[in-house]
């Protein structure tokens, strides 16, 4: 993986501790909005490692992909996660 990773750790366990204080929140039986509104933020921050990934793996893979003779095979991946993605 060429995406920070250091970026990336923080973000993920940044995640997981949401998670924990989600699930804390569903165990205490917390207001509704309040737990949608914690899954919302956790889900954002998700997105955004998983954009720091595809924009590293576009970067670096894709490219050499391009140059190379994976060029059919990489942007085939790409537009199965872009598939997935919409």
């Amino acid at each position: 993986m060429k995406a920070d990773k250091a970026n990336i750790e923080r973000l993920l366990k940044t995640a997981r501790g949401q998670l924990d204080g989600i699930l804390k929140m569903v165990e205490e039986d917390r207001y509704c909005i309040d737990i949608s509104n914690q899954l919302m933020a956790t889900q954002s921050i998700l997105g955004k490692v998983n954009r720091e990934v595809i924009k590293a793996h576009m970067q670096c893979c894709v490219k050499e992909a391009v140059e190379g003779e994976e060029r059919e095979e990489k942007i085939d991946e790409v537009m199965t996660l872009i598939d997935k993605l919409l």
